[in-house]
C-alpha cells in the first residue's frame, strides 16, 4: 500500500524566493489553498487553465496555455448525437492580451483576432465568454455562467518531482453550469439541472518531455451527483496522486496510483483503469468519439489522444463500501509532450 498523503489546511506559497519547490506545499487540499507564485526557470513554466463544459447536447471546452515563451488556446466543440467535432486551435509569441493567475479562480485572458477566451470570476460564479469569428465556416459565441458552490470540495495537489520541477494542479468538478453555445444560426443551451463543468488548473515547471493519462467525469447519475479525477504517468514514483472522486459535492482522496490500460494502436478500444495494489478502483471505459490534437512547431511538439464515452465499474469509499458508476459520461486522454 502507498502512504497517505499529507493533507493542507492552510493558505502556502508553491515556490520559495530562488523559485523552488517550498517542501511545505507539497500535499493536497480540498480547497485551492496554493497561490502559484512561479519565478524564474525560463523556458520551463507551465501555465494553463482548461474549462470543459458536459451539456445535455454538447460537450465545449476553451484552454488558454501559456508555455513561458508561447501562448496557446484552443477551443473544441462536439455534439454527441451527430458527432459533428471542430476545434479552433492559435499558438503566438507571448501576447499582452494574454493573463493567467497565481490564484486558481482570478481573471483569465486571451485575446486575438480570430480567438477570445474570457473568464472573471466574482462572488461563487465564473462567468466565461468565448468568441471565435471563423469555427468551421461559422462563427461561435458562447457564454457561460459556472457556479462554485461555498460548500463543494476540490482537488488540489502539489506533485513533486524534486525541488526544480513540480507542479499544481487545481481540479474542479461537477460545477452546476447554465448559459449557451451559439455557432451560426444553431443555439445551444446549457441548463443547471444536467450541464457541469470540469476546470483543470495547473501551473508549475516542467521537465522537456513529459506523458500523462487522466481520465474525468461530471455527471448526475443514478440520483447523485458523481466526479471522477484519476491520473497517471506523470505522478508516478512521486508519493503524490491526482486520484479522487466526487459525491455530492464531497471528495474521498484515493492515495494510490492508478493504471491505464488501453491498446495505443486502437484507442476506441475499451480502456481498464484501476488501483495498482488494491481493487479500490475498478473501471471500464468505452469510447464513442476520438479527438485527436497533434502538433508539431520548432519548439512545441504534443499529441492528444482525448476519447469521449462512458464509465462503469465501481470505485471504494474509505469505509469500504463501493459506489456503482454505470454509464458515466465522461473523458480519458494519453498526452505526450515536448515543451
Amino acid at each position: 500500500m502507498q502512504h497517505v498523503e499529507r493533507e493542507l489546511t492552510e493558505h502556502v506559497k508553491l515556490c520559495d524566493a530562488k523559485g523552488q519547490l517550498n517542501p511545505n506545499a507539497i500535499g493536497y487540499a480540498k480547497k485551492p489553498l496554493i497561490e502559484s507564485n512561479l519565478k524564474g526557470n525560463f523556458m520551463r513554466k507551465k501555465k494553463w487553465n482548461y474549462w470543459c463544459i458536459f451539456g445535455d447536447e454538447i460537450v465545449f471546452s476553451a484552454t488558454i496555455c501559456h508555455l513561458d515563451y508561447a501562448a496557446v488556446c484552443f477551443v473544441y466543440f462536439l455534439n454527441y448525437e451527430t458527432q459533428r467535432f471542430f476545434e479552433k486551435t492559435i499558438m503566438v509569441p507571448y501576447s499582452r492580451y494574454l493573463r493567467l493567475s497565481e490564484s486558481v479562480l482570478d481573471t483569465s485572458l486571451f485575446r486575438s483576432e480570430s480567438l477570445t477566451v474570457h473568464s472573471v470570476y466574482e462572488e461563487g460564479t465564473t462567468r466565461l465568454t468565448v468568441e471565435v469569428p471563423e469555427f468551421d465556416g461559422e462563427s461561435l459565441k458562447a457564454s457561460i455562467v459556472i457556479s462554485h458552490p461555498y460548500n463543494m470540495d476540490s482537488l488540489n495537489v502539489v506533485v513533486p518531482w524534486n525541488r526544480q520541477t513540480f507542479q499544481f494542479t487545481s481540479k474542479h468538478h461537477t460545477l452546476p453550469t447554465a448559459g449557451f453555445v451559439q455557432i451560426g444560426s444553431k443555439r445551444y443551451e446549457l441548463d443547471e439541472s444536467d450541464s457541469f463543468t470540469v476546470l483543470d488548473y495547473g501551473r508549475g515547471v516542467w521537465p522537456r518531455e513529459a506523458a500523462w493519462n487522466w481520465a474525468m467525469a461530471s455527471q448526475r447519475s443514478l440520483g447523485k451527483v458523481i466526479g471522477l479525477n484519476l491520473g497517471g504517468q506523470w505522478t508516478d514514483g512521486t508519493g503524490m496522486t491526482e486520484n479522487a472522486f466526487f459525491v455530492n459535492g464531497r471528495m474521498t482522496k484515493i492515495s494510490e496510483d492508478v493504471l491505464f490500460h488501453y491498446d495505443s494502436n486502437d484507442f476506441k478500444k475499451p480502456w481498464l483503469i484501476h488501483t495498482k495494489f488494491t481493487d479500490d478502483v475498478k473501471l471500464t471505459f468505452s469510447p464513442f468519439y476520438e479527438r485527436v490534437s497533434v502538433s508539431d512547431a520548432r519548439l512545441v511538439k504534443s499529441e492528444v489522444h482525448q476519447l469521449f464515452g462512458y464509465y462503469n465499474g465501481y470505485v471504494r469509499y474509505n469505509d469500504g463500501k463501493k459506489l456503482k458508476i454505470h454509464q458515466l459520461l465522461g473523458s480519458v486522454e494519453e498526452h505526450i509532450a515536448k515543451w
